[in-house]
Formats: C-alpha cells, sequence, structure tokens
C-alpha cells in the first residue's frame, strides 16, 4: 500500500530531510520535492505502524524499523510513558502522532493532539476478560495445544511439510516473511509456526481482513434487530431529495456494489485508501463525501471506505456514549469466542476503521475462522444470526468471478463451480478474510479446516511473493480423502 509508494519515494524523502536538516530552506529544495501532503501522510503512518506494533505486538521497535519502515527517514521518538509516537515530517510542519490508548490500540492522529484523542474516553473501555492460557483446556476453549497424536486422515509429515514450506524464501529478491501459521482441523489446531521474535501471544495486524470482522459486527447487530441490510444506509451527508447515493442500502455498502466514485489505488499515496487512512481524522466522513460514479448494485468494485462508513452507521445505531461503542465489538463478539487478544483500532473521531486497523493472535484469527465454519454458533450459543454465514457467502451479482460476497472473499466462481474462480485448484467452497502482506484467514467447509497465515510482504516482494492457492493446495494434500 504506502510502502510501495514510498520505496520510490525514497531518495527524494531523504533529500528533504537531510537538506533541511543542514539548515536550507523549503525554497531551497527543487520544485519535484516539495511534497508536504506526501510526507505528512507518510509520517503519519510510520507514527501509526510503529505505535501499534511496539505498543499493541510488544515488537522491538528496531525490528520493525528494519523489516517495516526502513524506507521512512523521518526522525521519531518512541514516548513509553505517555504511550504515543512521533514523527517529524519537515518543512516546519507539526510531527504526526500515533496515541496508544489500552483496549483500543493506536490511532493516528492528523490535525488533532493525543490530548484530544485521550479526551473521547477515561479509563480502560474494553478491558480484558480472566486469561485463559494457564487453563488446562484445549484451544480454542483455551490456549493449550496437542499435535503429538492428530486424527488418522492427517498426515502429519506432509502437514508439517507445508507449514515449514510457507516459511521458506526461495527468493530473496521477493521475500515472503512468514510469521505465523496456525492450521485447525475438526476445531482443533493440529499445526502451528511462528517465526524468530513471534509467538502465540504476538498480536499482529489483519489490515483487510478487518473487513470481515466489520461484518460479523453488523451481522450482530442485524440479529438484534437494530440494523437490515435491506434498508438504506443512513448517511446524513446523503440526504438531499435529488442526491443519487440516498439510494444506496447498506447490502450494498457491505458487497462493495455502491457506486461510490472511491478510487482503490496503494501506489499513490495521496489517492483514496492511503489518504483515508493517514491523511485525514474522519475515515466514514471522507467516504461519505465521495460521489456517485455508478448506480448501485451496477457494478463491483473493492472500495475501502465502505466498511469505514458502516463502522460510523454501527456507532449511531448503538447510540449512547463513546465508551459504549469502543466496548462493542468485545461485548458482543470477542470476548464471547476467546479472541481475547483483539482490538479494532478507531480513527481521530473515535470510529472504528473497519477496514484495515485490527490485530489478533494467529489463535485467535483462528477462533474468528471457525466461527464461520461453524455457522456463526460458538459451543452452542449463536453469536451471528440464522442465515448470516449463507448470506455472506452468497456471491456479488457483478463480481467477474463470483470472488466477493459481504466483506469477504469468495472462491465460488462464475458461473458457480466453473474453473473461473479466484483460486482453481481448490475447493470452490472455500472463503477467506485477505488482507494486504499476506493475511489470511482461509475457511474451507468441506473439510471442516481453518488456515491462518500471517505475514510482511512488503515492497518490493509484493503480494505475489507468498501463494495463498500453492499454500492451500500443500496442506489439502496432507488431508487423506
Amino acid at each position: 500500500m504506502v510502502k510501495s509508494l514510498i520505496k520510490r519515494l525514497f531518495p527524494i524523502c531523504t533529500l528533504l530531510v537531510f537538506t533541511l536538516s543542514a539548515g536550507a530552506n523549503a525554497e531551497d529544495i527543487p520544485q519535484y520535492a516539495k511534497m508536504p501532503k506526501i510526507m505528512v501522510v507518510a509520517s503519519a503512518y510510520k507514527a501509526k505502524i510503529l505505535c501499534s506494533a511496539v505498543f499493541i505486538s510488544k515488537r522491538d521497535p528496531a525490528q520493525v524499523q528494519q523489516e517495516e519502515l526502513k524506507d521512512f527517514p523521518f526522525p521519531t521518538n518512541i514516548d513509553y510513558s505517555n504511550e504515543t509516537v512521533s514523527v517529524t515530517p519537515g518543512f516546519g510542519m507539526p510531527d504526526q502522532v500515533a496515541v496508544f490508548r489500552k483496549g483500543l490500540g493506536c490511532t493516528p492522529a492528523p490535525g488533532y493532539t493525543a490530548e484530544h484523542i485521550r479526551a473521547q474516553v477515561t479509563g480502560d473501555p474494553t478491558p480484558y476478560p480472566p486469561d485463559l492460557s494457564g487453563q488446562n483446556r484445549l484451544w480454542p476453549e483455551g490456549e493449550l495445544v496437542s499435535t503429538e497424536v492428530l486424527p488418522a486422515e492427517v498426515d502429519q509429515e506432509m502437514l508439517n511439510a507445508a507449514v515449514d514450506k510457507t516459511f521458506t524464501e526461495p527468493d530473496p529478491q521477493k521475500l515472503r516473511r512468514t510469521r505465523a501459521v496456525v492450521i485447525a482441523y475438526q476445531g482443533r489446531i493440529v499445526a502451528e509456526r511462528y517465526a524468530p521474535g513471534f509467538s502465540k501471544d504476538t498480536p499482529l495486524i489483519g489490515w483487510s481482513m478487518t473487513k470481515s470482522i466489520t461484518n460479523a459486527l453488523v451481522g450482530i447487530m442485524a440479529g438484534k434487530g437494530k440494523l437490515s441490510i435491506n434498508d438504506l444506509a443512513p448517511v446524513k451527508e446523503w440526504g438531499g431529495p435529488k442526491d443519487p447515493r440516498a439510494a444506496i442500502t447498506l447490502d450494498q455498502l457491505l458487497r462493495m456494489s455502491s457506486g461510490l466514485g472511491f478510487v482503490e489505488v496503494y501506489t499513490d499515496l495521496l489517492s483514496d485508501t492511503p489518504f483515508m487512512l493517514f491523511g485525514t481524522p474522519d475515515s466514514a466522513g471522507f467516504t461519505a463525501a465521495k460521489p456517485q460514479e455508478a448506480d448501485p448494485d451496477s457494478r463491483w468494485r473493492y472500495i475501502s471506505g465502505s466498511p469505514n462508513l458502516v463502522c460510523r452507521i454501527l456507532r449511531e445505531a448503538l447510540g449512547g456514549s463513546p465508551a459504549h461503542y469502543f466496548a462493542f465489538p468485545r461485548r458482543a463478539l470477542f470476548d464471547r469466542i476467546g479472541m481475547s487478544s483483539a482490538i479494532i483500532e478507531p480513527d481521530a473521531t473515535g470510529t472504528f476503521v473497519g477496514s484495515s486497523f485490527s490485530y489478533a493472535t494467529a489463535r485467535d484469527w483462528a477462533r474468528f475462522g471457525l466461527l464461520y465454519l461453524q455457522d456463526g454458533v460458538w459451543y452452542g450459543e449463536r453469536i451471528l444470526p440464522e442465515g448470516w454465514v449463507k448470506y455472506t457467502t452468497t456471491p456479488t451479482p457483478k463480481a467477474p468471478k463470483g470472488q466477493y460476497g459481504a466483506y469477504w472473499w469468495l472462491n465460488a466462481g462464475n458461473p458457480p463451480g466453473s474453473e473461473n474462480r479466484l483460486y482453481p485448484s481448490v475447493p470452490p467452497d472455500l472463503y477467506l478474510a485477505r488482507g494486504y502482506e499476506g493475511q489470511n484467514v482461509i475457511v474451507i467447509p468441506s473439510r471442516k479446516m481453518v488456515l491462518v497465515h500471517l505475514g510482511a510482504c512488503i515492497p518490493p516482494s509484493g503480494p505475489g511473493a507468498w501463494n495463498p492457492e500453492e499454500f492451500i493446495r500443500d496442506v489439502l494434500k496432507a488431508l487423506k480423502e
């Protein structure tokens, strides 16, 4: 996303930082290098990623700088006492700050102070449930995992080879940077592995897998009768009688078929997605301001702004205080299925960034996939309403390969079951939460499996460094028919 452009901007960023630090004025910099907005977005990106990595994942900042942020030359300060990260973009512009709050993760604050962000809610709005890791209970009820004896139909040697392969680096120019793999079969973990510096206790970013969490939260609200997917989306900016956006439904926002003129381009730092995430404090308002470009349901186009708008709709439907909204994901979803590490991070206005900003351990991501594999039921308790998983995994009509449902990617094909699908060599009933840099929660109902892969396939590696279809195929070979 942001890093792909930063890679090309690195020489210019370096020129700006070192020239200005040497005492030159901005007027002395060549015109092509005057990019204050880009510098602000890039420095806000660094502040946010470093803040979450240090205060949520508890990672060594030197490792984060080396593996994820080495192309960002901006001066940086990590304030451990106040739990903030500040990055200086230069040009005399104010520092970009990311603020950590317990239970809410890190919030980038373009145009805001840390004090403003903290004033949104006091105390810990989402206290964690009791730690189950010491209890003698098998995953997913607890944290005990035993892979010594597997079901007879699982070839342990082939399964381990599939996992080991994921951690290899066959091409030094295209690093996979796999950090965690968890494979669950018939409701139990049968294989897992972590890269050095990571463990079962390390929450890792989901990027666009957050959209699938947003799907679950909408489903829970729909089950309570507080939202209806077929209703018009209640967006205040679309209230005019002649506004064509007023015809957009919640279902169309969930299916990426709203027709909004949002451009999902990652190679331009000032394009919609990067700027929405790191250049503006209001991700939902940014999306709501987009014009109507096509009639609803007349096309399918992936729009990361859509779930942020949906998260504001959730917020308004819930009502109550900010603390009530901030606690909703944990009370309604995470606590109920044991995802004790999971966090969704809000933007500076207090709306969850339901497109991109979530963290959880690999085991908790696997719990999330298992919830869907079990049709939204968790040990006899229905979490998602009846029929929600079926709705979620029904292809959006205009998705060319039947590859998208409601904030989940599908392998359904178009026509259904044909070879014209996302991953032709693996089962068509497969569906997955998929995020930038190689994040995947893969659900295969016909094989009773959930596969989790978390990585950092960052440029210049690109998404092709790790092949999810190959990984799925290798794992399924270990499962005898």
